[in-house]
């Protein structure tokens, strides 16, 4: 898709922020621990994607009641929704002076339009080397879900259905949205409580069996890709 930048000024995409801080101390040490100065741009971007998908577990995927959002609180406790794993990137990469923006898209909850929509975030980076931007969704693999880096072809973690009313903002944001950041802040018991499952057909999970006992168990197949109300 063609990406638009919020900003024209590539150093509106390396300010810190609040929710951003890549000069906290944790940031700047694990800064130190994944990158080198023999590293091109194209290999810090993988680096620091590849640790956050990874190593900092989705908090539904853990069943953690834990929920942070600043870059430092997310390396702290080693979690956090999309929202707080897209901090976390942003920072990194900001850090090493890659501008990374901010990407959403409008997913079905469930099966149905009917049963509403969430919102989910991803990262643009700017690669100067090949003078293009590039989306990556840090939410972090499983069944159904294979996310990965890619320069060519995006390898996102939810691939939209126009039909369906399901749309892929295009827009780069310089900061995390300011309304879903502040719906995010506010609503932390319900982003908690929240358990979007998106059918398994639609991401080819295990089969009706795995399905029918996960709804038995009171289990989630796919748990929260990070809900926040659309409007």
């Amino acid at each position: 898709m063609n990406l638009t930048c919020e900003s024209k000024n590539f150093d509106d995409y390396l300010c810190e922020l609040a929710e951003v801080d890549y000069s906290h101390p944790l940031i700047r040490a694990k800064s130190n621990e994944l990158f080198n100065p023999l590293q091109t741009e194209i290999e810090k971007a993988k680096v620091a994607y590849e640790f956050v998908r990874d190593e900092i577990p989705h908090t539904w995927d853990i069943q953690s009641k834990r929920v942070t959002c600043h870059a430092s609180e997310v390396l702290t406790f080693k979690e956090g929704i999309c929202y707080a794993k897209s901090n976390l990137l942003a920072a990194l990469l900001r850090s090493q002076g890659i501008p990374t923006g901010f990407c959403y898209q409008r997913l079905m909850l469930f099966d149905t339009p009917d049963k509403g929509y969430c919102i989910h975030a991803l990262n643009a980076v700017f690669l100067q080397s090949l003078n293009k931007w590039i989306r990556l969704d840090s939410r972090g693999n499983k069944t159904g879900i294979d996310a990965q880096f890619s320069l060519d072809h995006e390898r996102l973690a939810f691939h939209t259905q126009q039909e369906l009313d399901e749309v892929d903002y295009p827009l780069i944001y310089v900061k995390p949205h300011p309304k879903r950041q502040e719906r995010f802040k506010k609503n932390i018991q319900m982003l908690l409580r929240c358990i979007n499952i998106i059918y398994q057909k639609r991401y080819r999970l295990g089969g009706k069996k795995t399905f029918d006992n996960a709804k038995r168990e009171n289990k989630p197949v796919l748990v929260s890709i990070g809900y926040a109300p659309c409007h």
